[in-house]
Order: C-alpha cells, then sequence, then structure tokens
C-alpha cells in the first residue's frame, strides 16, 4: 500500500472498502513492514505456496515474487477492476482512479 493510499484511509472506510496487502514475503517480514510504516490495513503473506499470487496471476516468471498490482474485488468476490504493472518495487497506483472507479460501480447499484 502506498503512502498516498495510507493517507486516503478513511476515505476508503467510508464507502466500505477494505484494503488488504498480499505479499510472497515471510510473515514476519510483513509484520515488522507494516509496523515500520504504521499501515492501517492487513498486510498478509502468501508464503511459501504463493497461491493467492498465482490465482491473481501476478506471480513473475522468476516464481519468487509478484508483480505490483491492484485489485478492486466487490462483495460477491467479482474483480470489477485491476491495475497491473511489471515496473520495480517503488511502483504506486494513486488512490484517484481507484475512488473513481468505486463511485461508478456505487453508481451503478
Amino acid at each position: 500500500m502506498s503512502l498516498h493510499r495510507k493517507a486516503n484511509f478513511n476515505t476508503f472506510q467510508d464507502l466500505n472498502v477494505r484494503i488488504l496487502g498480499i505479499s510472497p514475503n515471510r510473515f514476519f517480514s510483513q509484520k515488522t513492514f507494516a509496523e515500520s510504516l504504521k499501515l492501517p490495513n492487513p498486510l498478509l503473506s502468501d508464503f511459501p505456496d504463493l497461491k493467492v499470487i498465482r490465482c491473481y496471476g501476478v506471480l513473475f516468471s522468476s516464481h519468487t515474487y509478484a508483480k505490483r498490482a491492484f485489485f478492486l474485488v466487490d462483495q460477491q468476490g467479482i474483480i470489477r477492476q485491476r491495475w497491473l504493472t511489471d515496473g520495480g518495487e517503488h511502483v504506486t497506483f494513486p488512490s484517484e482512479p481507484i475512488l473513481k472507479a468505486l463511485q461508478e460501480i456505487a453508481q451503478k447499484r
């Protein structure tokens, strides 16, 4: 989760959105990272099997790490939108397009 999303965390909460981070890192690495940034959302470890990362199709061909990705999944478990990149570690997804997609979905209901 980018620091930009951390700053907008309450906006996501107000829209009844839950943000989860998932990575192939071990649990203790995730916990240390989350605590160091004081992230308000959980970071989940997909180590060692990488089942979630494989299912979402974001595992790099090296099979050791995941592509940076952000998925918008509705309450029925349907992926409504996704943002993917093959970029490096410092790639972030700004909150504005994600919030816009959330608002568009909410208007269709």
